[in-house]
């Protein structure tokens, strides 16, 4: 296995999940089979949720994989790289130190003193050794390259177990399958915009005394680098002028794996993981690339036609589409990243560019905030806070035929105003708002625990059976009898009032492999007004989009008949 550690130096927030992303891009475009691994520095006050998987304080990390909570940098992992990775890809503190809690509460470690070193660190090394094995992209066997992300800040004192660890495992592996990439600031400082280097050579020194050496920089930046800045940080940091990468502002993410792969970043990696050499000779690199690498000692640039075309084709984008977003966490926007991610690669295949209204559903008053969107979509969330909101939301989509699309409790409030509204239960509510109400729509799922918030959530990757091929939902995902998709709730729609419900117009058409939960819903006679149980944003891609995601910005534009009636045909 050959290893490529992404640090981050100077500050947070600098894009290291972005970066490692992108590395790993080039990487699989040199046709390595590439996997990652996100390790989480956690604060002290959240190491304990974390133990456990938490859920209702994790909502500000909202990518889910299966049957966990986990960062939500694997999110960018898995768009990019088109993999499908597991909780263990994500290694956070609280992981650690239970693991090493279970094994001497069993007695592993025959009554010695547990101690960070060589315990924790041994623990560190195991698992991600043992994560790194495991295949994500659908073949057999491990994959070539694990790229690390190494959360948090050189210098953090949550971070140390870790980067002793990552020291011993550098030292075990050897030179030939270990890559460091320090990720660091260049600010711009004066009137004449002098780039200043001296952040990042502390940075270094403070790694260097660590006992890691980076070999390639990414230097973020909001204009390209000078060269005498390159050679000043390289005679000052210890690394050639060539593995300086400048990793500048661009109009989107897409760009980044681009200007790693202008940039000869592969080159420097496949040198120092000693893959050139092999290269020529390995069964895992395409045949054109093989045949350009008849000299071992030359990389030809990795071949990135489809991101290309993706970046290029976003940022010539001049029409735009308006979507209301109506949600509790609106003042958090990473709390919906994977929303906004699905909603960007749905636009960019209907040729759009997003335009969205972000509405806190506690300051939902009247329709006339929603009046200019063209479609309404509310997402997840937890507790009664601006439910209120979300209701008005829905039946605003729902009488003006307004396109909407609804997403575990955005569901869950569609069925509730649904109620309400046209079956005339005044006190429909769900149990998670009243516990009291004498028509409770929406329940506790039986298999929960009111108790224990931790490890009692419905999460990752479900089967939903369509109970008809003549619905919307199962024509976008391409006349399928079934589709896995990933979850995370408490509360389901409550079994015993479907039937009034589906007489009412309100149409569940997927159910889970029991028929007793209820999965997706479409309203009879509306050009587009679904709810959905699960989280369909989670497994968008670029290139490849959420069907539903899809079907919202086509029916918002007034496309969506006639892309049903292409796909029917076999035109698309």
């Amino acid at each position: 296995m050959k290893y490529v550690l992404v640090t981050g130096g100077v500050v947070s927030g600098l894009g290291k999940g972005v970066t490692a992303s992108s590395i790993g891009v080039v990487l699989k475009a040199c046709g390595l089979r590439v996997t990652s691994i996100k390790i989480d520095i956690l604060m002290v006050t959240r190491i304990v949720y974390f133990i456990l998987s938490c859920g209702y304080t994790c909502f500000i990390h909202p990518s889910v994989c299966y049957e966990a909570t986990v960062d939500l940098d694997l999110g960018n992992y898995e768009r990019f790289l088109d993999v499908t990775l597991t909780r263990d890809n994500n290694i956070t503190t609280g992981k650690i130190y239970q693991s090493v809690l279970d094994k001497e509460r069993r007695g592993d470690y025959l009554g010695k003193t547990v101690q960070v070193v060589p315990h924790i660190t041994d623990a560190i090394k195991n698992w991600i050794e043992r994560v790194s094995a495991i295949p994500v992209d659908g073949k057999e066997g491990p994959a070539d390259v694990c790229v690390i992300e190494l959360g948090g800040t050189v210098g953090d004192i949550e971070s140390m177990p870790f980067i002793e660890a990552l020291r011993q495992l550098s030292f075990s592996v050897g030179q030939d399958h270990f890559c460091l990439i320090h990720v660091s600031l260049i600010p711009v400082l004066g009137v004449v915009g002098e780039q200043k280097t001296k952040p990042t050579q502390h940075s270094v020194r403070e790694l260097r005394a660590l006992g890691l050496t980076p070999h390639l920089l990414a230097c973020r930046s909001a204009q390209p680098l000078l060269e005498n800045t390159k050679e000043k940080l390289s005679q000052f940091c210890h690394v050639p002028v060539g593995n300086i990468l400048n990793v500048y502002d661009v109009p989107n993410i897409w760009h980044v794996p681009l200007l790693l792969r202008n940039q000869n970043a592969h080159n420097a990696i496949l040198r120092q993981l000693d893959l050139l050499r092999q290269a020529s000779v390995s069964s895992f690199l395409d045949v054109d690339l093989r045949a350009t690498l008849a000299n071992p000692s030359v990389a030809t640039p990795p071949v990135l036609q489809e991101w290309n075309e993706r970046a290029e084709t976003f940022d010539n984008l001049t029409n735009s589409v308006r979507i209301a977003m109506v949600g509790k966490y609106v003042g958090l926007t990473d709390s919906y990243l994977s929303v906004v991610k699905a909603l960007l690669h749905a636009c960019i295949a209907c040729s759009l560019k997003p335009s969205v209204d972000w509405i806190a559903a506690s300051d939902l008053e009247d329709e006339s905030q929603i009046l200019s969107a063209a479609c309404v979509l509310v997402p997840g969330g937890f507790g009664d806070r601006g439910v209120k909101g979300m209701m008005l939301a829905a039946k605003y989509a729902r009488e003006n035929r307004v396109p909407y699309l609804g997403i575990c409790l955005g569901m869950q409030i569609s069925v509730i105003e649904f109620a309400r509204s046209v079956l005339g239960l005044e006190k429909a509510n769900s149990e998670e708002f009243d516990d009291e109400t004498p028509n409770p729509v929406v329940i506790f799922m039986p298999e929960g625990s009111k108790t224990h918030m931790g490890s009692t959530m419905r999460l990752g990757c479900r089967r939903t059976l369509f109970q008809t091929s003549n619905c919307i939902s199962a024509k976008l995902y391409h006349n399928s009898e079934c589709v896995e998709e990933r979850h995370r709730h408490r509360y389901e729609v409550n079994p015993a009032v479907i039937s009034v419900l589906e007489e009412a117009g309100l149409n569940f058409v997927g159910k889970d492999e029991s028929g007793q939960r209820m999965e997706i819903l479409e309203l009879r006679s509306h050009p587009y007004y679904v709810g959905v149980q699960f989280h369909p944003e989670f497994k968008s891609r670029p290139g490849r989009p959420s069907a539903l995601f899809l079907g919202l910005i086509l029916a918002a534009t007034g496309r969506l008949e006639a892309h049903l009636s292409n796909h029917q045909n076999g035109s698309l």
